[in-house]
């Protein structure tokens, strides 16, 4: 945890016990806003990443803080993350992000504005396919 710590510009924040069942590997999360635009830093493990989901409406932006990482959007290859890489993430497209298998990952999740706008969470992403990716 010492790498990520010295590497993180935001605070690590606790585990992230509330979206655990969405994750494969141990997350953490920090909220930085509570109101308007909403803010998180959220900080993978090696080898941890979210299921499959989608963002109804709003989408999602990703600024990526330390750390490799990945990001895919479902039918296109993964796409490697790294420090001040940006990926927006338009609604309604299903999609997943984490940490490289050898390495923490951080990045900012900021929640584009919408009203009715929500997520929903899907299936795993697949332990094969992850592991097929090159660091």
């Amino acid at each position: 945890m010492d790498e990520i710590i010295r590497d993180e510009i935001f605070p690590i924040g606790d585990e992230n016990t509330a979206f655990a069942q969405y994750f494969s590997g141990m997350s953490y999360l920090k909220r930085l806003t509570n109101s308007g635009v909403g803010v998180a830093n959220v900080t993978f493990e090696p080898s941890c990443r979210n299921n499959w989901h989608i963002h109804h409406k709003g989408g999602q932006i990703l600024l990526v803080t330390a750390g490799r990482g990945w990001y895919q959007e479902w039918g296109q290859p993964a796409r490697a993350l790294r420090p001040g890489d940006v990926v927006e993430i338009p609604p309604e497209v299903k999609h997943w992000h984490g940490a490289a298998a050898d390495s923490w990952f951080a990045h900012l999740a900021i929640e584009v504005p919408a009203e009715g706008g929500s997520n929903e969470w899907l299936e795993p992403v697949d332990d094969g396919q992850y592991a097929q990716l090159q660091n």
